[in-house]
């Protein structure tokens, strides 16, 4: 999924901001899945080395392909909820 995505179904799809912050403010304590969870370009997109490589590891654990300059191919894996809850 994206940020984007995320907020959206949150009911505030201009919130993408949000999202992040709460993301990595709240994941450790609340076990969140912050890892799978990457820019509209596909891209990860966080700044300190540490995250970007932790975040790389697990996406690639879970059998995520990552691609050049950190891009997961979002037509191949990005999830679309709404269409099952169709």
């Amino acid at each position: 999924m994206t940020y984007g995505q995320i907020a959206k179904l949150a009911g505030s799809p201009r919130a993408a901001r949000q999202v992040v912050r709460i993301l990595h403010s709240m994941s450790r304590k609340e076990r969140l899945p912050w890892h799978r969870v990457v820019n509209i370009k596909g891209q990860i997109a966080l700044q300190d080395e540490e995250s970007c490589n932790e975040q790389r590891l697990n996406l690639q654990i879970e059998g995520i392909e990552i691609g050049l300059y950190g891009i997961v191919n979002l037509a191949k894996y990005q999830w679309h909820p709404e269409k099952e809850l169709s």
